[in-house]
């Protein structure tokens, strides 16, 4: 599959639309069982634009996948507001697809009734839905595997299963939270370069959240460091390289390079204090 420079609907659009995402000093706490208040979120604010690759990095436990959270509207800010599409967050919504770090898939079905199912879901005639899934199938590689079940697949075929039920779907806004964490090396490069070939398709907006910089710099426009819990916005870096990207070239080049180390120069004062 050849990549799509996605400079088309995203380098040129009016960065002062109305933006996908937005977050306005947004603060959220829990409060434990036995009565225990945790601030996790702290005067948080984000601004994702229609069509940006956005990726969010921080300290472990620090409040990252809670900003997807509230996003999908999961979690309500305890002070602050969150918006989708210049719209408040009013709970689910239909535009926004999510891949898990876990693969959210029906280990009894097969992966063609895996992929089909959202769009049944969603009311689709099943002889269309079926047809679709037949074309996803081969836009990740899976043509030959529509029969097999997710047990009968390696973590790479299952991540592109999980790509395609998402992708099908034709969200506007794609969450991802650590969703190539489990994979091996090699296969994460894959899938890394696999899910910017599908987004540069698309005309969708990612947030995704990682621990691995360099893949959060290989992949984004933008990157939101994170401080250590309370989380709140420490720095905001825009991502100048080229587009389109390959996984396997991109972290040797020397504007990768630099961009790394300043980065992870400011994440490292958190990853020790936390």
């Amino acid at each position: 599959m050849n990549q799509i420079n996605p400079s088309a609907f995203m380098r040129g659009a009016d960065t002062q639309a109305v933006p996908a995402i937005e977050m306005r000093n947004v603060s959220c706490r829990f409060i434990s069982p036995d009565g225990k208040a945790t601030l996790a979120l702290r005067d948080f604010s984000m601004r994702v634009a229609k069509g940006e690759f956005v990726a969010i990095v921080g300290p472990t436990g620090c409040g990252k996948s809670t900003t997807l959270s509230l996003i999908t509207g999961l979690l309500k800010p305890t002070v602050g507001e969150v918006r989708v599409m210049g719209d408040p967050v009013g709970g689910i919504d239909p535009r926004i697809g999510f891949v898990f770090q876990s693969d959210a898939v029906f280990p009894w079905r097969s992966v063609i009734h895996n992929i089909a199912a959202g769009p049944l879901f969603r009311g689709m005639r099943k002889d269309q839905a079926y047809a679709l899934a037949e074309e996803w199938l081969r836009r990740v590689g899976l043509d030959k595997f529509g029969s097999h079940y997710p047990h009968q697949l390696s973590g790479g075929m299952r991540k592109r299963v999980a790509l395609a039920q998402t992708f099908i779907n034709s969200p506007q806004i794609l969450l991802m939270d650590e969703p190539f964490s489990a994979l091996d090396m090699q296969t994460r490069t894959l899938m890394q370069d696999e899910l910017l070939q599908l987004w540069s398709s698309q005309s969708g907006s990612v947030v995704f959240v990682t621990h691995d910089l360099e893949e959060a710099i290989a992949l984004a426009d933008k990157v939101y460091v994170l401080t250590a819990r309370p989380a709140t916005l420490k720095s905001e870096y825009v991502i100048d390289l080229p587009r389109p990207r390959v996984m396997s070239e991109v972290r040797y080049e020397p504007a990768f390079i630099d961009m790394s180390r300043k980065i992870w120069a400011d994440l490292r004062e958190e990853v020790h204090i936390n």
